[in-house]
């Protein structure tokens, strides 16, 4: 099942500067699996060292944040968009 995944600027160095690609599987964490599969490096920046949703980014599967699912087993259909979105934080 193909699933697209929508990568930020900042991610880019890993995807040859490609703002979508393409990656495999019925979950999240086997999405990530895919893609660093395909583009070493990347799944380190996703989630951290014990396998978690690193603080600073939010992902997004049919525009539903996976925050308040099912987290990294948030399901993902064929033909779903997955987005990597890096929070952005700021202030005064």
């Amino acid at each position: 099942m193909s699933i697209n995944v929508r990568i930020p600027t900042i991610l880019r160095t890993y995807t040859q500067d490609q703002s979508q690609v393409s990656a495999e599987g019925e979950t999240l964490t086997e999405v990530l699996d895919s893609l660093e599969s395909d583009f070493p490096g990347i799944k380190a920046r996703v989630v951290d060292d014990e396998g978690k949703l690193r603080r600073f980014v939010n992902i997004y599967v049919a525009e539903e944040d996976v925050r308040f699912s099912d987290g990294l087993q948030t399901a993902t259909p064929s033909g779903s968009q997955v987005s990597i979105i890096p929070a952005v934080a700021g202030g005064c």
